[in-house]
C-alpha cells in the first residue's frame, strides 16, 4: 500500500469529543448544556494523543466529518478552537465538514478520497460500504459488529488498528537470500 493515497476522516461526537461511558451512555453536557459548560466538556480519552501521531503519518490528510445541525455546528467548531484542537493534533483547520444526516457523511467521503474512518455509529459505516475501504467502528457498542468492520473500543486501540492496515509491507527475505 502506498501511504501517500491514504487519507483519514474523523467523527466529533462521541469519537474526538464525548465517547460513550462504559455502561454505554453519553455527556450530554455538549449538546444540551450552556456554552461555558459545552466548552468544559473534555475531549475523549486519548484522541488527541492519538491524532498527534496520526495525523502527520497520513501527511495531514486528515478531515473532521460530522453530522449535525447549525448550533451544534458553531458549538463543535468553538469547541475545536477552545482546546487548541488544530495546532494539538495537526488537522488543518480548513479540514472540517458538517453534513445533516448520517448517510451524508458517504458524499464528503467519496469528494475528500477517505480511505480510512473513525465513527461511533454503525449507521454511518453501513452508508460508507464499498466507499471507504478501512473502517473502524469506535467505542462502546451494544448489539453485534458486523465483520466487515473494525471495532475499536478505544483511541488507543483505534490508532492500532488504522496503523496496521494502511502500514506498508516490508518485503520478508530469507537469511542467506
Amino acid at each position: 500500500m502506498n501511504t501517500e493515497k491514504h487519507r483519514l476522516g474523523i467523527d466529533f461526537g462521541r469519537v474526538i469529543q464525548g465517547a460513550a461511558l462504559p455502561d454505554g451512555g453519553g455527556d450530554t453536557a455538549f449538546l444540551a448544556g450552556g456554552d461555558a459548560e459545552a466548552m468544559r466538556t473534555p475531549p475523549s480519552d486519548g484522541a488527541f494523543e492519538a491524532l498527534t501521531r496520526l495525523v502527520p503519518y497520513f501527511g495531514g490528510r486528515a478531515w473532521v466529518i460530522s453530522k449535525c445541525g447549525p448550533r451544534v455546528q458553531q458549538r463543535t467548531r468553538q469547541w475545536l478552537d477552545y482546546h487548541d484542537f488544530y495546532r494539538r493534533t495537526g488537522v488543518p483547520r480548513e479540514n472540517v465538514r458538517f453534513c445533516r444526516k448520517r448517510a451524508d457523511k458517504a458524499g464528503h467521503c467519496a469528494e475528500l478520497r477517505i480511505t480510512h474512518m473513525v465513527d461511533d455509529r454503525l449507521e454511518v459505516h453501513e452508508a460508507l460500504r464499498g466507499l471507504v475501504p478501512y473502517l473502524f467502528l469506535f467505542g462502546v457498542q451494544s448489539g453485534p459488529i458486523p465483520p466487515w468492520v473494525h471495532h475499536t473500543p478505544s483511541w488507543p486501540a483505534a490508532e492500532a488498528a488504522v496503523v496496521a492496515t494502511s502500514a506498508p509491507v516490508i518485503p520478508q527475505t530469507r537469511p542467506g537470500v
